[in-house]
């Protein structure tokens, strides 16, 4: 069994690591700076009382769908509470700034993520932010695989149409 302190050290490396990329996830889900920090803080707690339960290996999957979890309930919650976009100075590491290098301007991604229901945003963000398939974006919200297909199809036809609107045929 592991120590107190080797538990909280290795917690402490899990989000020293974990911390920049699922930042980003929290505003991409949220569309606000200061409730993804919230979230993503929440998040952090709700991971850490559970750790001992949690492997390693499994982490960053666990915490992310405690993320998505408490997005949910969010949204579920507050249904017509206005949305609105800021990345602010959002920290990007190297890697993820790689990632990021054919995107111009990751606020506009955020402003059209926003343009979407939050169903629809936490689909396409698990989708294609995270690359899981239809499947396991099922699993993750406890819906079928019809309704992932179904509410994606819809928001990327809307953000879509929102380019067309726009002016931005890219």
């Amino acid at each position: 069994m592991q120590t107190s302190r080797g538990a909280d050290a290795e917690f402490t490396a899990f989000v020293e690591g974990a911390q920049p990329r699922l930042s980003r996830v929290a505003v991409l889900l949220t569309g606000n700076r200061a409730v993804a920090e919230d979230l993503l803080q929440e998040a952090f707690i709700r991971t850490y009382l559970s750790w001992g339960r949690v492997r390693p290996e499994g982490a960053y999957s666990y915490t992310r769908k405690v993320l998505v979890n408490l997005n949910t309930d969010r949204w579920r919650r507050r249904h017509l509470e206005p949305v609105v976009g800021d990345i602010g100075d959002l920290h990007v590491s190297g890697s993820a700034s790689r990632a990021y290098a054919t995107v111009d301007h990751r606020d506009d991604i955020v402003h059209e993520l926003a343009g979407l229901s939050r169903r629809e945003r936490t689909i396409v963000v698990l989708r294609y932010y995270f690359d899981l398939s239809e499947r396991q974006v099922a699993e993750e919200l406890d819906i079928s695989v019809g309704t992932v297909k179904s509410t994606c199809s819809r928001a990327l036809a809307r953000l879509g149409t929102q380019r067309v609107e726009e002016g931005r045929l890219s």
